[in-house]
């Protein structure tokens, strides 16, 4: 006999079997009972879906915020440059196997990170917790008299993606407080997005408390995540989608809760670093010409005109509100893509991206909210800017906003006109020898380049300057060819009272059409 007929024969005695003892079990039923039920088969686990994050945030928002435990003591008095020597070692990765394209890695809790952060992965609706154990990690130079706890946790996560070489895994995505950042192919870290911003908290922002990242299917070069934030104000659920590439695109959609009545939020804040510019010297003794992640903040109002406001670091804390309604776009921009003007062969800061956050639905009146704050380094975070809805969400209410950030290098679309690519500013000059100086007057010249404005090399008198100022007046303006950049160089004079604050606009206009964006800076008199 064959293995295969024993098989059957076997399967056949076993069906034999069966049926005989369901036959006898019916025959000793009494008459005129129905048969015993068959148990029911167990439920499956329910799916875990976004709608399970948006209920823990609003389950958590009518509690008070619980304060993190105490850290071990080693991790507690670790320095920055300590933490920065703990590894996650790669070959410890999640998400390695069923041929995936992610690889997903974590930070180590110490110095400022103090805060722990709970960990999953999702396969097939399951949720798995990520465990802590010592072995994720080389901790470099780091040595412990005895072992960290079995609980320690995680600072945040990082997700890595075969982004620049298909043969090698290169970080696209991390997570850390309450800040992410996303690179696209060929960028380096520069500036940094974050949850939400709640304008005048201070060091009590939104914080990242726990996260759920599915397992994506084979060959995907998308992958979903939830998120869990946390703070004194409102509690939020998110969810990202992260899509890598060329130009990295995340998908965000969130749902928050607030704690407490009149709570003002900013969304889809932006954080940066401008230490000097070619608009901006205030540093001296370095042999670097500019230091800055972001030269400038770039606007698509709710009306559709562009707007380009240049980056300053400047001697105190400034605000610059752009009101509007329903926000096409904004972001901080790295424009200036040329080496020479950096001279940094580490720092690379010709290669730090431009995010773009694009709102996904309404997001009502409000204001594009720019704050500068004086740097003493290039390190120094100092440039910040949201989107301030003039709504305030209401405690037990949802509200609900969604968004698209891209990082990118070179981003042809944004704007689609001639844009601002040099500010510079000096002394007013008199418009003819036989004038003097004028007093209190400022020359600012913006090098316009792209869009049209080739089509027009031949022939400047075809271009108009429209300049405005909030106060004072315009003395003077001009426009000149300039070859090198393929554009038009623009001067704008502008004079005010003593000590008074004005904002300026320019822009270039040809047979009655806007063909720059509107470049837009204000300025203080002596």
């Amino acid at each position: 006999m064959t293995k295969i007929d024993r098989r059957k024969l076997l399967a056949s005695l076993a069906l034999s079997s069966a049926t005989w003892t369901v036959s006898a079990a019916l025959a000793q039923q009494p008459q005129g009972q129905s048969a015993p039920a068959v148990p029911a088969a167990p439920a499956p686990a329910p799916r875990f879906t976004y709608e399970d994050v948006t209920k823990r945030a609003r389950d958590l928002a009518g509690a008070a915020l619980v304060p993190p435990q105490s850290l071990p003591e080693p991790l507690a008095k670790m320095d920055a440059e300590s933490w920065a020597d703990i590894r996650f070692r790669p070959d410890r990765a999640a998400l390695a196997g069923n041929g995936a394209l992610f690889r997903l890695q974590s930070f180590h809790l110490g110095a400022q990170h103090r805060r722990p952060v709970t960990i999953n992965t999702i396969r097939d609706g399951i949720v798995t917790p990520m465990a802590y154990t010592a072995n994720l990690f080389d901790y470099g130079r780091n040595k412990f008299e005895k072992p960290l706890p079995v609980n320690t946790g995680f600072a945040g996560f990082r997700l890595h993606f075969p982004l620049n070489d298909p043969r090698q895994f290169d970080e696209v995505f991390a997570f850390l407080g309450d800040q992410f950042q996303i690179l696209g192919r060929g960028q380096r870290y520069g500036l940094a997005a974050g949850t939400l911003l709640l304008p005048g908290a201070g060091a009590q922002q939104p914080f990242l408390r726990e996260v759920w990242i599915e397992t994506p299917e084979s060959g995907a070069e998308r992958i979903t995540f939830y998120a869990l934030v946390d703070s004194e104000a409102l509690t939020a659920a998110y969810r990202f989608d992260l899509t890598p590439g060329q130009t990295t695109a995340v998908d965000v959609r969130v749902t928050l809760f607030a704690r407490k009545a009149g709570v003002q939020i900013g969304l889809a804040p932006l954080t940066s670093s401008f230490f000097s510019g070619e608009n901006d010297r205030r540093i001296a003794g370095d042999f670097r010409p500019e230091l800055h992640n972001s030269d400038g903040l770039l606007m698509n109002n709710g009306v559709g005109e562009w707007l380009w406001r240049p980056l300053r670091n400047p001697a105190g804390i400034e605000t610059s509100s752009f009101m509007d309604k329903d926000p096409k776009g904004f972001g901080l921009a790295q424009r200036d893509r040329t080496f020479e003007h950096y001279q940094d062969l580490d720092g690379a800061y010709e290669l730090r991206p431009t995010y773009w956050v694009e709102p996904q639905g309404s997001w009502g009146e409000g204001l594009v909210q720019l704050i500068e704050s004086p740097a003493p380094d290039e390190a120094t975070q100092n440039i910040s800017a949201a989107f301030v809805p003039k709504a305030t969400p209401e405690p037990n209410k949802p509200m609900s906003f969604g968004w698209r950030i891209t990082s990118g290098l070179e981003m042809p679309r944004l704007p689609p006109l001639g844009r601002a690519i040099n500010t510079y500013q000096t002394q007013a000059k008199a418009v003819s020898v036989k004038d003097p100086a004028p007093p209190n007057a400022r020359r600012f010249i913006i090098d316009f380049a792209g869009g049209d404005l080739p089509y027009f090399q031949s022939e400047p008198k075809a271009l108009e300057v429209v300049a405005s100022s909030s106060k004072g007046r315009i003395l003077h303006s001009f426009v000149v060819a300039n070859p090198y950049t393929k554009g038009f160089r623009v001067g704008v004079d502008v004079q005010v009272d003593p000590v008074q604050v004005v904002d300026v606009r320019v822009a270039l206009n040809a047979g009655g059409r806007a063909i720059t964006e509107t470049w837009t800076m204000p300025w203080k008199s002596e």
